[in-house]
């Protein structure tokens, strides 16, 4: 099975910028799309960025013009780029491969006003 490791969460000033990056274990398997999602507790898993094979990245609408989702040197490792971060953004990140559900342990991003 795929390990996905996380990392470059933190604790950052509303307004101030954090990269996250996963990388897998192994190459992902073609047709899989691997990106980042996120929850608060108590609420519901959220997707944050999603690339796929093609390089083609998809945002939640929350984070649309404010997170970028780009693959590492290597095609088995993405980072994001999270700018202008908001309070409401803190949240537990994690990676994962889809649609074979395949899933980090998490990185925390918390965000002070």
């Amino acid at each position: 099975q795929v390990q996905l490791v996380e990392s470059g969460g933190g604790l950052v000033q509303a307004g101030g910028s954090l990269r996250l990056s996963c990388t897998a274990s192994e190459n992902i398997p073609t047709n899989n799309v691997i990106g980042w999602y996120r929850q608060v507790p108590g609420a519901q898993l959220e997707l944050v960025a999603i690339i796929n094979s093609s390089d083609v990245p998809n945002y939640g609408a929350s984070v649309k013009g404010r997170f970028t989702i780009s693959r590492a040197n290597a095609k088995n490792s993405v980072q994001l780029l999270m700018t202008n971060l908001q309070p409401n953004d803190t949240a537990e990140y994690y990676c994962s491969i889809q649609p074979i559900d395949y899933w980090g342990r998490g990185t925390q991003v918390t965000v002070s006003s």
